[in-house]
């Protein structure tokens, strides 16, 4: 006769980054053992979920009778790495209601729950379900258990159905195939209201209008730099809507890293707009790049596909600023704590603003600055050789008089400038085939050498303001693709000495005396 305990299963997933890992959640009854147990590297958040858990179950008339004698030990597979995260309520507590009801064993073998449980049973939804219901679909799972504020989300992915459910009763009987237990789904939540800005909206500031134009056509970073009220801040926010729309797979990959972060609102699908994210200075580290046990993501991903404005930017500490020097660089950034690691797409605008000078007001011709070389050089000496050399566009902002609002016409609206960014990008995806690159921006210094149709004109023009301006070989290479940027928009396939000496004027920080 055999002795051996049976073992219930349920499958759910526990988010990595912003990836979400298949767990086998296993339950049985264990002879001498003092109490139950969760074991398989949970983590604090996940252990203390056993007695709310417990009281959930009892509530709905599932908790095991034969439990008083012998405790439940469940067993999350595989044990080789932590697991967190509220969504592992559901397939615990299926797996737990297996043992009082054996004839769920098999249907729960081809479903995935992911869902919090309240003390009364009733179903949340939990951080990452986008990443849960695509781990699923991988393994070949034919359905997934979600509540239904999270049943858009996960239905974005093809392939697994998404069956809907408010209570953990609920779950079990839609387990079970009665259909008449799963919930409607609810009305598609709206996106938040945006605040309808538009380019045409700036007045005056050509310079800065035309380098946004730039910025927003090949991918570049940009710093803005002006005194208070220039209309920096007001730039910046306009760039998201000169930007084209987000492709499907961008979507996809902007609402995976939002869902990890719980900012997904409920009853939403995929996430349409491009992200713009705008951190105040005082952000920590972690806050930035992502952290934290288990790591999270950070403004730098948050702002994927999208825009991160740091305003005053020598205000933020010095470490958060030397922290964006690889994602700036890689389009990723990799958090490592002593209890695991995780990768972060980071594949963002940079928009930056900050101030000529303490005060504001250097070289204005305006109000009176009193800040002296050494105090502006000290000043600028806040953000990092290195860090200028990655920003594409360094941009004045002047102060603009009343009279010449009060005189100005209204700006280019954001619809026509956008277009003319659009066929920009076009041309570069073009070449995506031969760069590696979609975006003039992330072209590799070999894929530039090869393919950036540069003149011999253009390239003498290119030498003459190396030495003139003393720029870095990294700066040489943003020269030349914001130069291929700027040929892009006039419809050039070969880079002319023009679009070159355009390029260079946008580096005026290089100019400036700045310490090394």
């Amino acid at each position: 006769m055999s002795h051996e305990p049976f073992v219930a299963r349920a499958f759910g997933a526990a988010l990595h980054g912003i990836d979400a890992v298949l767990v086998e959640v296993q339950a049985a009854h264990a002879l001498g053992v003092p109490r139950s147990a969760i074991v398989g590297q949970a983590e604090a958040d996940v252990r203390e979920a056993r007695e709310r858990l417990k009281v959930a179950l009892q509530s709905a008339g599932l908790w095991p009778r034969e439990s008083g004698e012998h405790p439940v030990i469940l067993n999350l597979a595989p044990a080789g790495f932590r697991k967190s995260g509220a969504g592992l309520d559901l397939p615990m507590a299926l797996a737990v209601a297996a043992l009082a009801q054996p004839a769920l064993a098999g249907p729960l073998s081809g479903l995935l729950s992911y869902a919090e449980i309240g003390l009364d049973g009733r179903l949340r939804p939990a951080r990452g379900t986008l990443s849960a219901a695509f781990a699923g679909q991988r393994r070949g799972l034919a359905g997934i258990l979600v509540p239904p504020e999270a049943a858009r989300e996960a239905a974005e992915i093809a392939g697994i159905e998404v069956l809907a459910v408010r209570t953990l009763g609920d779950a079990v009987r839609a387990a079970r195939g009665e259909r008449g237990a799963l919930a409607p789904w609810p009305p598609r939540a709206r996106p938040p209201a945006g605040d309808d800005a538009d380019l045409s909206e700036v007045k005056g500031q050509h310079l800065a209008r035309r380098a946004l134009e730039i910025a927003a056509a090949g991918g570049h970073n940009i710093l803005l730099v002006g005194p208070p009220g220039a209309g920096k801040t007001m730039l910046a926010r306009r760039l998201p809507t000169v930007l084209p729309p987000l492709s499907h797979e961008e979507a996809l990959e902007v609402t995976r890293i939002h869902s990890a972060a719980g900012l997904v609102p409920p009853g939403a699908g995929l996430l349409e707009r491009r992200p713009f994210r705008a951190p105040h200075h005082s952000v920590s580290v972690a806050g930035l790049v992502g952290g934290g046990s288990p790591p999270r993501p950070g403004e730098v991903s948050l702002a994927t596909h999208g825009v991160l404005f740091l305003d005053e930017l020598p205000e933020f500490p010095r470490a958060a600023l030397e922290a964006l020097r690889q994602p700036l660089e890689d389009g990723r950034v990799a958090v490592v704590r002593a209890r695991g690691s995780a990768q972060f797409p980071a594949r963002f605008l940079l928009a930056a603003a900050m101030n000529p000078c303490p005060c504001g007001w250097y070289e204005t011709g305006g109000k009176g600055c009193r800040c002296g070389e050494t105090a502006v050089e000290r000043y600028r000496a806040r953000i990092s050789g290195p860090l200028y050399d990655r920003i594409d566009l360094h941009v004045a902002v002047p102060p603009v008089r009343p009279s010449e609002l009060a005189r100005a016409t209204p700006g280019e609206p954001s619809a026509p400038v956008r277009e003319r960014i659009e066929a920009a990008r076009a041309a570069q995806l073009a070449r995506a085939g031969e760069t590696g690159a979609a975006w003039n921006a992330h072209l590799r210094s070999r894929a530039l050498e090869r393919s950036i149709g540069a003149g011999r004109e253009a390239r003498a023009a290119l030498e003459e303001a190396m030495e003139r301006m003393g720029l870095s070989a990294r700066a040489h290479d943003r020269v030349l693709r914001v130069a291929r940027t700027i040929a892009d928009l006039a419809g050039c396939a070969e880079i002319a000495r023009t679009h070159v000496g355009e390029a260079t004027s946008y580096r005026m920080l290089d100019r400036a005396p700045r310490p090394a």
